[in-house]
């Protein structure tokens, strides 16, 4: 009974990377055809990898699997809550902006200073912004800032 937490955890994660890789199956195909690499990859990839985490987690748990009290606990719960809010802004704020808002606001609940947290998450939207529009040619939602690339 001391690794049930791990392993009724890695149901869950086992569950969640089952759902989230059967929704990148939803996504449109990609111009070049289903080989190409397209707006899929990248989550398909992360799909694998937490079920793939998940499965060695009910096989192998932590021997130590206290789960946090207190402090600990709220900050996992506000990051869960600041991913699920990202998840939610990306397409009407854009990638940019909420990228931003969500490393920004991560970078400051680990303890950075807020105006160097901010310009953290600015600085990682736009470069991965330009890396995915540019280097590998994947359009990301611009949102707010779509005003300004149209006019």
């Amino acid at each position: 009974m001391t690794h049930l937490n791990d392993r009724i955890f890695g149901v869950l994660m086992l569950v969640l990377a089952v759902a989230y890789g059967w929704g990148t199956t939803q996504f449109p195909e990609p111009f070049g055809g289903a080989g190409t690499v397209g707006p899929d990859t990248f989550p398909k990839v992360i799909a694998v990898v937490l079920a793939l985490s998940s499965l060695y987690l009910m096989v192998k748990p932590d021997p130590d699997n206290a789960w946090p009290m207190s402090r600990i606990a709220l900050e996992l719960i506000i990051a869960v809550l600041v991913l699920v809010g990202y998840a939610l802004v990306l397409e009407p704020l854009g990638f940019i902006v909420a990228t931003l808002l969500a490393v920004g606001t991560l970078c400051w609940r680990m303890g950075a200073v807020p105006v160097r947290a901010y310009i953290t998450g600015g600085v990682a939207g736009i470069v991965v912004y330009l890396l995915f529009s540019y280097a590998l040619d994947l359009s990301l939602p611009l949102g707010v800032l779509d005003v300004l690339e149209g006019s």
